[in-house]
């Protein structure tokens, strides 16, 4: 087990303890310190966003990782288009081989200008899955928004993982929690999953509560208990396994099937479930959240291969025909959830 495997079994371990623990939990003060400090500045409006000529959307969440923000990005993105909107994902790119201080357009709605390797796994995602939405990336979110706006001509701007990101004005704060891993440990970063102390429910619009089950029950009592003890707007989103299929020839594969599921996400427990309820899993293959994949990863694989969407795009480089993902259904009311 590596280290960063390591941590993220600490960040979701409530009893979490030793050394590496109590180390991290000293760079975790330091952390709150740079956290804190620029918050302050900018919710005293001592640092001031900058503003763009459209309205701005961002998805965020509090813990790293996982929590399921790119199928409501997807869901929101559709929603505007289907108004008669032009809509621009912005991402920072993060896992892509593309220079991110620089700003670059993955889709201008129409056409796809890079490979999923070198856009990222989840802008690529978004930009072939989305006709008519623009997907760009840029570490400087205001300076990739600024381009979809002016050159463009967008008119809804959708931060994709965007809650920390401050530099950029946005008119609604959207932020995901997962139904099942919470805040994990409700330690800062690196001891815990959390980007920023609870102090950040203050500044949020909306609360979505990401249920990754069939059954759905526990999310729904989430909403309620999160919305009456922080004082915030409250919907659920339901996660829902809808078929699996080859991603080269979009043929379904029959349930009851032995398959070898791989994954490289951030949180890979519920994909697995999901699959097994369905399928005969022989191998479980988990990489790093976001890794690149090689050849050698797979060609030794004998029989169906399984993943991810996201993962998809990236192992579709290899040709091969026995590579096959999982698609999910979100259901969520992006009416309600944009109402304020």
């Amino acid at each position: 087990m590596n280290l960063k495997t390591q941590i993220t079994k600490l960040h979701y371990d409530k009893n979490a303890k030793g050394f590496l623990f109590n180390m991290l939990k000293i760079c975790s003060v330091f952390y709150g310190i740079a956290s804190g400090t620029k918050n302050y500045l900018y919710d005293k409006g001592l640092i001031k966003p900058k503003k763009v000529n459209a309205q701005v959307i961002s998805i965020g969440n509090f813990t790293t990782g996982g929590v399921g923000k790119t199928p409501v990005v997807a869901e929101i993105a559709k929603y505007f288009i289907e108004n008669g909107e032009k809509p621009a994902v912005i991402s920072r790119g993060y896992g892509g081989k593309l220079n991110n201080k620089d700003v670059h357009v993955i889709s201008d709605g129409i056409n796809l200008y890079y490979k999923a390797d070198e856009a990222g796994d989840e802008p690529y995602w978004l930009a072939v899955n989305i006709d008519g939405c623009a997907v760009l990336t840029c570490s400087n979110r205001y300076n990739a928004a600024k381009y979809a706006v002016e050159r463009l001509g967008c008119n809804k701007i959708i931060l994709d993982d965007g809650f920390q990101h401050r530099k950029l004005y946005r008119d609604i704060d959207i932020v995901l929690v997962d139904s099942e891993k919470m805040f994990g440990n409700e330690n800062l970063l690196p001891a815990g999953p959390l980007r920023e102390g609870m102090e950040g429910f203050n500044r949020l619009n909306k609360l979505v509560i990401v249920s990754k089950n069939k059954e759905h029950s526990r999310a729904e009592k989430l909403a309620k208990i999160l919305a009456k003890k922080q004082g915030v707007k409250t919907v659920v989103c339901k996660t829902e396994p809808d078929y699996v299929y080859n991603i080269m020839s979009g043929e379904h594969l029959e349930k009851g099937t032995e398959i070898t599921a791989i994954s490289a996400i951030g949180q890979p427990e519920q994909f697995y479930q999901f699959l097994e309820s369905d399928y005969t899993i022989k191998d479980k293959i988990t990489f790093d959240d976001h890794h690149q994949y090689v050849l050698s990863d797979i060609e030794n694989i004998n029989g169906n291969i399984v993943t991810t969407e996201k993962d998809a795009v990236k192992l579709a480089l290899f040709n091969k025909a026995n590579i096959f993902a999982l698609k999910l259904k979100s259901i969520i009311n992006v009416e309600e959830l944009l109402n304020l």
